[in-house]
């Protein structure tokens, strides 16, 4: 197993959500790999965790990235977040991402969870999505 490419895969995916005009229209350029200091946009996009499982071959080395994208916003209700977490996900559902190491083979939609938090001042949306990478030289 490979944990080489996570790095090209995540930062693929931030390239790819970030340069995604229907998310852009929605939410600008509020999309992070962290949250930064200070004040945040009312409505952002944040890559989170990851789960990665082996999935080598006698070609290459590979493995299953399970990775998270979350959406969260002050507005009141789900409609605003949902929006967004149909952007996400028509974005990257199926996408063909470049990576600066490796070679992305699928990208999939596996499950979301919508929830109130901070004493239901928020609401978030965790998208999880499924992708197969091989570390080819």
């Amino acid at each position: 197993m490979s944990y080489a490419v996570e790095a090209a895969l995540q930062e693929a995916v931030f390239q790819r959500l970030s340069a995604d005009s229907g998310l852009a229209a929605l939410v600008g350029d509020a999309i992070f790999d962290a949250i930064p200091a200070g004040q945040v946009p009312q409505t952002h996009v944040t890559l989170g965790p990851e789960d990665v499982r082996d999935r080598s071959d006698a070609t290459a080395g590979g493995a299953w990235h399970r990775f998270t994208v979350s959406v969260v916003t002050e507005n009141a209700g789900f409609l605003a977040a949902k929006e967004v977490a149909s952007a996400v996900s028509d974005a990257l559902v199926g996408a063909d991402l470049t990576l600066a190491r490796g070679r992305l083979s699928n990208l999939d939609f596996l499950r979301a969870r919508a929830r109130r938090e901070s004493g239901g001042q928020l609401r978030r949306i965790d998208l999880t999505f499924r992708a197969r990478v091989d570390d080819t030289p």
